[in-house]
């Protein structure tokens, strides 16, 4: 654990998240009370702006540009929006700031609301997030009790409040302008951008959206000063990146390391590596949207740009390790079939493309693929990456392609030798049995559910491939290794 710094999570686990004195004991609001009394907007955007924060959410725009933005632009009322709508698959890392750290996102929301001329804040949260709700309903009904939130607060005459509204679990409302529309009670389905959100969002007014870990980091950043914060990560990538490890890894959970550590520090050093000793295939990052990294990115720095110059994404923060177990065809098609799933359906490539890229998957997972079908993999996927109308669809045909660039021999050997190397697609396996170790016990035969296992007693038998449903029930009772998978 040698190797993290801890800036987003530096008070998760450390202080009790129900208790405010807590947080203040660690210098919390401190960095309001600062910028209330001795720093202007302009100063507090300057200081974001040197600091190089650049959104976690998964776009990676510069933090202290958006606010920028929404300062610039005139209106009678504005409003900060913090998205905590984190739907990847196997993330958790805005919910353990939020059940740990409640009150960092208050603070900072409350400074974007001085800097950005809003008088209003709303959190987008995930209604399957019960304690994280709990927790932050408590700590802004203490922030107002000791005037950090609300009217005049800390008696500078500088009024800003937050309130909290629920999202039904849809992936797509993680995008801004979806999160938008899903708050102002219409169906979470995106927007063409121009106008930004910083110009024209929620009901129509100037709204600054960031997620729960760039709202955490900016107290800290303006306490300890953004020289601090800019001499750790790389040079077009500031600070830290909390990710979620999960997977076959021997140290599952989150870990929060300087942006330029490399993939294998992370996987190897951190994660403890592998399970069971085997060996590292995949790392899959950025959520269900990302693409699949190789040993040959292991020692590739982890920040935006490298990430995505190798064909995946930051994404919010998810980190899948996979080993030689896995089937990158079946991989890439699991991953579709959540997006497809959540897609919106408002526009044409994203919600017929991708159903279009998982059908063809299916065919090469179930032994019915042809050559054609993996150029029909590549083009259309490229198609739908240019066309489609907001982030999900534009990369959702991320693990697809990333999958043919790294691992098109999987492809090839589904298509033209019909066969998994990795035995998980069910219809390219075959059970067979091993005639000189079996002894004719008859275990397999009588638990076959379809009977497909035929053979006199004290004889080898014989497996059915027509009416064998790969269901592993004979495998699992043979006492005598007869069964193996071809």
């Amino acid at each position: 654990m040698a190797k993290q710094i801890r800036i987003a999570l530096r008070n998760c686990g450390v202080i009790d998240p129900e208790r405010i004195e807590d947080y203040i004991a660690r210098d919390g609001y401190m960095a309001l009370a600062t910028v209330l009394t001795e720093l202007t907007p302009e100063a507090v955007i300057e200081i974001l702006k040197k600091s190089g924060l650049r959104g976690r959410g998964g776009g990676g725009f510069p933090a202290g540009l958006k606010w920028e933005i929404t300062r610039k632009v005139q209106a009678d009322q504005k409003y900060v929006v913090c998205n905590a709508d984190e739907g990847d698959p196997g993330a958790f890392m805005d919910r353990s700031i939020l059940e740990g750290d409640p009150h960092s996102v208050l603070e900072a929301m409350t400074i974007n609301g001085y800097c950005t001329g809003a008088s209003k804040g709303l959190i987008y949260i995930r209604a399957e997030y019960p304690l994280a709700v709990e927790r932050l309903k408590t700590a802004m009904a203490q922030s107002r009790e000791m005037g950090l939130l609300g009217d005049n607060i800390l008696g500078t005459g500088f009024n800003f409040d937050i309130d909290i509204r629920y999202g039904a679990g849809a992936f797509v409302c993680g995008e801004e302008t979806a999160l938008i529309h899903s708050m102002e009670g219409l169906r979470g389905e995106p927007t063409v951008k121009p106008p930004f959100p910083s110009v024209e969002g929620y009901l129509k007014k100037p709204t600054n959206v960031n997620n729960v870990e760039t709202f955490a980091n900016v107290p800290v950043i303006l306490n300890k000063g953004w020289e601090w914060f800019a001499s750790i990560g790389t040079e077009r990538s500031k600070g830290t990146k909390v990710f979620a490890l999960a997977g076959k890894i021997n140290n599952v959970g989150l870990v929060e390391v300087p942006m330029g550590t490399t993939l294998r520090e992370v996987i190897y050093e951190i994660g403890g590596g592998i399970q069971y000793g085997k060996e590292f295939k995949a790392a899959q990052t950025g959520g269900p949207s990302g693409g699949c990294l190789t040993k040959k990115h292991l020692d590739t720095p982890i920040d935006y740009d490298n990430l995505i110059a190798a064909g995946s994404m930051m994404g919010s923060g998810g980190l899948i390790v996979m080993d030689e177990d896995d089937c990158m065809v079946a991989i890439a098609k699991f991953y579709l079939e959540f997006t497809v799933e959540e897609s919106c359906g408002k526009c044409s490539p994203c919600r017929i493309g991708n159903k279009r890229l998982h059908e063809i998957l299916g065919k090469i997972t179930q032994g019915n693929g042809t050559m054609e079908d993996i150029d029909k993999l590549r083009n259309l996927g490229t198609v739908i990456k240019d066309t489609s109308l907001c982030g999900l669809g534009q990369s959702s045909p991320n693990p697809v392609l990333s999958t043919l660039d790294n691992f098109y021999d999987e492809y090839m050997e589904h298509v033209k030798d019909k066969k998994c190397r990795s035995k998980v697609c069910k219809s390219l396996m075959q059970y067979l049995v091993i005639a000189e170790k079996c002894i004719g016990c008859t275990l397999c035969a009588r638990n076959c559910p379809v009977n497909a296992i035929s053979g006199e007693r004290k004889q080898a038998h014989f497996i059915d491939q027509e009416k064998c449903i790969k269901c592993g029930a004979c495998m699992e009772k043979c006492k005598f290794n007869a069964i193996i998978i071809n």
